[in-house]
């Protein structure tokens, strides 16, 4: 691990050179192209100037073998397993003035509030009744109103929260503003999963004119905020950006850079790569942005994200509607939310500051489906819903995750788990036609897995989660 990295040396975003990449890869051939998606087969990720050049792609024809080649690299990676979390937002308190977001501060007419730790329980609660075992602690940027150690209480709370069917959660991510390396080592040691923090856009003037006032608003800060998790020992960190601030091309240029300047400088690149896509929020106006992102182009944007950055799990937020979350799904993405709420405390809704979608909430979601819902949906679709948080708990974070990936020995792991964890689910919470098809699929995949000795452990584990025992995982 390297030294403090100086924030004068941070300009690893080279406008001029990722606009120039861009217009070279205009140049590209069909011939090229398709030497880069076979090159892409091998999972070894894409180098920048490949990227630029599938960022140009047209072609119908070209894009559909685009697409097949993402699938096909996720599932040599990851098989077909498919992580579900939850977002939990504890306070929507914010001192920025981010022009597409509902906390903004100057939302007057916002009602603020944050979890008390009762709430914060009572949100828990609800969440785990749904089958949830990893959550997304989410808030807003406040010192006063929402500091570090309300955070630091708040995810004590989670983790100290039990239900009455099978536990508590085992993975709390985290995602606050940028902090300090003291902050920063503080999470470490409360046992957060994964930091996560999207940069919104890599666009240098785009980003400046769209946090004009608050912490957020200082570009450097935020863009170096990994280099300081990971020099606080935060080993899994997850990147992305807001699509719709700026020209996509860039952006995802941007997401490439910033993975590579990770590599480079502490051997690990980022845990995930988040890709919401900018959707309406109580005090903003979608038409006041030119770049929104279209249906098309969002497909071929998780579709090189995959190529390019194999070894990292690519999620997928309810923000996109359910018919369309499952074709983009098709493309690569390994982690989605399920049964999503942005509203503080709207998972329990209890108590008499219980408020609506339009008094509290960050962001619109479209996708309504319970998670039970969702489940079924997957199961059906030839994939294994995944509640797996082994590797987190088993000290597999990190480069010790990434050789995992990279070699694609992850497979090994994670399915296992993945059907466990199903089992789970299907014997306590799932409807009865979801538990038919879920316990069909584990029959399916349990065949699927190679090694006879390992298969044999799985199915013993399955047995014995038939009989009462939990938390079993290889």
């Amino acid at each position: 691990m390297r030294a403090t990295l100086d924030i004068r040396d941070a300009g690893f975003i080279d406008h001029d050179g990722i606009k120039k990449m861009l217009e070279a890869g205009r140049l590209a051939s069909r011939e090229d192209v398709e030497e880069i998606l076979a090159e892409a087969q091998k999972a070894k990720g894409l180098s920048m100037p490949q990227v630029a050049a599938l960022l140009q792609v047209q072609d119908p024809d070209i894009l559909e073998l685009m697409f097949r080649e993402a699938k096909g690299v996720k599932e040599k990676i990851y098989g077909r397993r498919l992580v579900l979390f939850a977002p939990l937002y504890i306070s929507n308190y914010c001192i920025n003035n981010c022009r597409y977001c509902g906390y903004k501060k100057s939302n007057a007419t916002l009602a603020r509030r944050r979890l008390t730790m009762e709430e914060l329980r009572d949100e828990v609660v609800a969440l785990e009744s749904m089958g949830h075992k990893r959550l997304a602690l989410e808030c807003g940027e406040d010192p006063v109103n929402c500091p570090i150690d309300y955070v630091l209480e708040a995810i004590e709370t989670i983790y100290h929260t039990y239900s009455g069917i099978s536990g508590s959660i085992r993975r709390v991510n985290v995602n606050i503003a940028a902090t300090g390396v003291k902050e920063y080592r503080m999470l470490k040691e409360a046992g957060i999963g994964t930091y996560v923090l999207f940069q919104e856009t890599y666009h240098e003037p785009t980003y400046r004119f769209m946090h004009p006032s608050g912490p957020k608003s200082d570009y450097l800060w935020h863009l170096t905020a990994m280099d300081r998790a990971m020099e606080a020992g935060l080993d899994d960190v997850g990147i992305g950006v807001l699509f719709g601030l700026y020209d996509f091309n860039f952006e995802v240029m941007g997401i490439i850079r910033h993975a590579e300047h990770l590599e480079r400088c502490f051997g690990v690149g980022p845990h995930t790569v988040s890709v919401p896509r900018l959707k309406p929020a109580y005090g903003m106006n979608l038409e006041e942005f030119p770049y929104l992102v279209s249906d098309d182009d969002f497909k071929k944007i998780v579709a090189i994200l995959r190529l390019a950055l194999p070894y990292t799990g690519i999620i997928l937020s309810t923000r996109e509607g359910p018919a369309f979350r499952d074709q983009v799904i098709e493309l690569g993405v390994s982690q989605i939310s399920a049964g999503s709420c942005t509203g503080v405390g709207a998972y329990s809704k209890t108590g008499k500051d219980a408020l609506p979608f339009e008094d509290s909430s960050q962001f619109q979601v479209e996708d309504h489906r319970s998670p039970d819902e969702v489940v079924c949906s997957l199961a059906r679709s030839g994939y294994i819903p995944s509640y797996c948080t082994a590797c987190y708990r088993s000290g597999r974070t990190g480069d010790r995750f990434m050789q995992l990936a990279k070699s694609g020995k992850i497979q090994y792991v994670c399915a296992p788990n993945a059907l466990l964890t199903f089992k789970e689910y299907l014997m306590d919470y799932a409807s009865p036609e979801t538990r038919q098809t879920g316990e069909e699929a584990i029959k399916e995949h349990l065949q699927e897995i190679p090694s006879e000795v390992l298969r044999g452990q799985v199915k013993m584990y399955l047995e014995r989660i038939e009989r009462g025992e939990r938390d079993l995982f290889i």
